[in-house]
């Protein structure tokens, strides 16, 4: 394999994305099995248990160990959550574990495939920004078709709780040894795991984590609570709506990552504010109409405001890791952007006490007072000149 190829390390960041959303499609089929809306949510939510563990150790193993054995691990677990999700006619418990081992593949491609294609397309002489545009965008495309075929397999074809899984282990079992030929970018050794100093950065603290746990927050709102919400609006559709839902989600997220790059600017915060302006507003009138046209309205601005806060926030974590840092920075922002994906199960937990309306109003309350701390710090704590434009050295 050529020395700057990409593709295989973006092939596995699609893969585990897929894997990480097959799942959330299905809520409505399992539903209609009789799992209770607060059962069915911690199912989605259970991925973080072995998510943000993932992500917060698979970028320092990529540097003792390299890139590749890592991201090889990472696919070889998305491979085998699969068929303990189609297991799941047996019990919830499988489900449960299958859940969990979908997150730590998901989190190796958040973590440690970023950080490879980043490293990969440097080589090919492009900057590192092209790295995290690419690794986000495959990772969002991952995540929409993952859905998509999911939802439709569920829908129309035999055996639904198990076929749509038993086509990602095919899918995954093909990517499998192309991952493992491509080169590695930072060999066994060579590299220093440690506490990344960006953690500590003032800009990271008040731009950075302000805005991160809403790019899955948003995205998890629009299809795992939206969807619920009009259930008995769309009849014997549920299963189809919320698969238009969750694709279309995605699709604006992908579509609407090339205005992030032309948003962002290394002296101020202007992409993340424009993606937290975005986010959630609408969720609350939907919530209130319960109509199915303004819940898909509501989802398309969710959609918008992921896929911009998603890629500027990279850019902001690119600028703020030193080179020998990236894996592990990426992945902490990546476990803060998972974290909300235990909104829906919180929201299910309060609903028979506030009812959405007023907890998605009281989350519009949140996410407008994170927007002005990042509008406050939009401009301060910048990296220096010489570190926002670094690009990363091509190893060997």
């Amino acid at each position: 394999m050529r020395q700057g190829s990409w593709h295989p390390a973006v092939a596995a960041i699609f893969v585990c994305a897929w894997g990480g959303n097959q799942f959330t499609p299905l809520l409505v089929m399992y539903r209609d099995e009789g799992y209770s809306a607060l059962l069915v949510n911690a199912l989605l939510g259970a991925c973080v248990l072995g998510l943000v563990p993932g992500l917060l150790l698979s970028g320092g193993l990529s540097t003792r160990f390299g890139r590749r054995p890592v991201a090889v691990a990472g696919v070889m677990a998305s491979l085998v959550a699969s068929p303990l999700l189609a297991a799941g006619v047996c019990g919830v418990g499988w489900i449960a574990i299958g859940r969990l081992i979908t997150g730590f593949g998901v989190a190796v491609a958040m973590a440690v495939g970023t950080a490879w294609t980043t490293e990969l397309a440097v080589r090919a002489g492009h900057g590192p920004a092209a790295g995290a545009r690419r690794a986000a965008l495959w990772l969002t495309l991952g995540f929409g078709f993952g859905a998509g075929v999911a939802g439709v397999l569920a829908q129309w074809g035999p055996a639904p709780m198990v076929l749509p899984y038993l086509v990602h282990v095919l899918l995954a079992a093909a990517v499998l040894p192309a991952v493992m030929r491509v080169p590695e970018t930072l060999p066994a050794g060579t590299g220093t795991p440690g506490r990344s100093s960006g953690l500590r950065h003032p800009r990271f603290r008040r731009v950075v984590l302000p805005m991160a746990p809403w790019i899955f927050g948003s995205a998890g709102v629009a299809y795992a609570v939206l969807p619920q919400l009009v259930g008995d609006r769309v009849g014997q559709s549920g299963l189809l709506y919320s698969t238009t839902i969750t694709v279309a989600t995605l699709t604006v997220g992908v579509l609407v990552q090339p205005l992030a790059k032309r948003l962002d600017r290394t002296t101020s915060a202007r992409a993340v504010v424009v993606a937290m302006s975005a986010e959630l507003v609408v969720s609350a009138p939907a919530a209130i109409v319960r109509s199915p046209v303004l819940a898909l309205a509501a989802a398309l601005a969710l959609g918008c405001g992921y896929g911009i806060a998603l890629v500027s926030g990279l850019l902001e974590v690119q600028r703020l890791a030193a080179p020998a840092e990236l894996a592990a920075l990426t992945g902490a922002y990546y476990a803060l952007t998972y974290v909300g994906f235990l909104l829906p199960s919180l929201l299910s937990l309060l609903g028979p006490a506030a009812g959405y309306p007023v907890l998605l109003g009281g989350l519009v309350l949140v996410a407008l007072s994170g927007t002005a701390v990042i509008v406050r710090h939009s401009r301060s704590h910048l990296p220096a000149p010489a570190a926002a434009e670094k690009q990363l050295v091509p190893a060997g």
